[in-house]
């Protein structure tokens, strides 16, 4: 918080002693010094007074059109995945680096998690068998969220994989094989087999009442959004049709019990067969061939924003490469403009990085993508669009280096990466605390805030 508000002060003394700033501040209409004073003093206000939320202000976030909102103020996201959080809750020994985790992200003003909410048939599985759970586990995803409470980060909680780790859509086939289904010949026949369906909609984290606080998932304020699955992909249909029908079925399913949280698909983002005039934007051909069509995907009802990742590194080349980074630019500002012109929704970034473990990997390349993607996420925040945030993949505390794979990130150890972050944070709290959303983006506190965020370049 200290750092925070002696970057606010600073930007204040710029706002001050720039004279031409001074006289645009407000569009050019400023008739007095009172108007400036005024214009300084809602930002000091606005910023000391944002964050503090009352109990009964910690409300559900939901879209109004491209826009997160929480309590009639836009809400722009800069956060951080961990996915790990809750087999570290299980364990006495390991507990403790959850609340490390998101006091160090608090810290840094981030203000939203995404982390697993699944773990099937595998070490501390919280779903041992379809709908057998080990409590033990259950209850440490409840101090995960209660602990994301309490230092008011909110949760966006994956449901499923469709990568092996964790279980995924394969011990989902296995479940299904041990039960006697022998005509299941690949694992994504989890999208289609209507038995492994069952299995998915039997999942019962939405209804579980938190041991913690009481309070039932479902209505609980600090989860942020429910997804649908990570990374979800269906090689075996390139056309589409198949995961385009399991996306329609549970989202229809979640909402059914579940009005009132927003969901998401957990997409990669890449473009597919609906498209054929945006597939350019994808990294490489084989992207349109795994089934996944991120405009049509996100068209289904029920699925209340847009999900993207970004892995240059993986997808173009692992070798590190300026090439990269207008990739990152265009990939991401496409899909801004989908959002906005398509789909009138908002769209996260919900996973970006780059691993330290690329050929020509340094640190400074590193900073670059993470500015590179800020960057792109405020150009399209200062002008309302659908740009509505990035989590940067991922945030570890000090003593998890066993877990990094390549990607982690522990703020200690890297400054100039977490001054980055920070000053994104607080870029983004200018928005959420300045720009009401009845303000329509004419307000005059508008141009005051604009020429702050930019005064200071990522």
């Amino acid at each position: 918080m200290e750092i925070f508000r002696v970057r606010i002060i600073s930007f204040i003394f710029l706002l001050i002693l720039t004279e031409t700033l001074c006289s645009n501040a407000f569009g050019g209409s400023m008739k007095n010094e009172e108007d400036l004073k005024e214009g300084q003093n809602d930002i000091v206000n606005s910023i000391s007074n944002y964050g503090e939320m009352k109990e009964d202000e910690w409300e559900m976030v939901q879209k109004r059109g491209n826009q997160f909102v929480v309590n009639e103020q836009p809400f722009y996201v800069n956060g951080f995945n961990t996915y790990w959080l809750m087999v570290f809750a299980a364990d006495e020994s390991t507990k403790g680096k959850v609340t490390d985790v998101f006091k160090q992200a608090s810290s840094m003003g981030l203000t939203v998690c995404r982390t697993w909410a699944f773990n099937d048939g595998q070490w501390r599985a919280l779903q041992k068998s379809p709908s057998v759970y080990d409590e033990n586990v259950f209850k440490a995803l409840d101090f995960v969220v209660s602990e994301a409470k309490k230092y008011k980060i909110r949760l966006i909680l994956s449901l499923s994989n469709n990568w092996e780790a964790y279980g995924g859509k394969a011990q989902y086939v296995k479940w299904g094989k041990e039960a006697g289904l022998h005509n299941l010949t690949s694992d994504d026949d989890f999208f289609s087999h209507p038995t492994l369906r069952t299995y998915y909609k039997a999942h019962t984290v939405l209804n579980r009442v938190n041991t913690f606080t009481n309070i039932t998932y479902k209505e609980d304020p600090t989860i942020f959004a429910w997804e649908l699955m990570n990374e979800p992909r269906c090689n075996s249909d390139p056309s589409g049709d198949k995961l385009q029908d399991w996306i329609q079925e549970m989202a229809f399913h979640v909402k059914k019990i579940d009005p009132k949280h927003l969901v998401e698909v957990g997409l990669e983002g890449f473009y597919g067969p609906s498209t054929p005039q945006r597939v350019q934007f994808n990294p490489n051909t084989y992207a349109q061939q795994v089934g996944t069509d991120f405009i049509r995907n996100h068209l289904v009802l029920g699925i209340d924003f847009a999900s993207v990742h970004m892995y240059a590194d993986s997808w173009i080349s692992q070798q590190i490469s300026d090439t990269h980074i207008p990739f990152v630019k265009s990939w991401m500002e496409a899909h801004i403009e989908d959002a906005e012109k398509h789909l009138n929704m908002p769209v996260l970034l919900t996973e970006f990085g780059v691993s330290s473990k690329d050929p020509g990997y340094n640190s400074s390349y590193r900073d670059t993508l993470i500015s590179t993607v800020y960057n792109t996420i405020l150009n399209s925040t200062r002008k309302g669009g659908s740009g509505a945030g990035s989590l940067l993949w991922q945030v570890f505390p000090d003593g998890t280096d066993n877990m990094d794979d390549g990607y982690g990130i522990v703020f200690s150890k890297f400054t100039s990466t977490s001054s980055i972050v920070s000053l994104q944070s607080n870029r983004m709290k200018l928005f959420n605390s300045l720009c009401s959303s009845k303000c329509n983006w004419s307000c005059k506190k508008k141009n005051v805030l604009e020429k702050t965020l930019y005064h200071d370049e990522l």
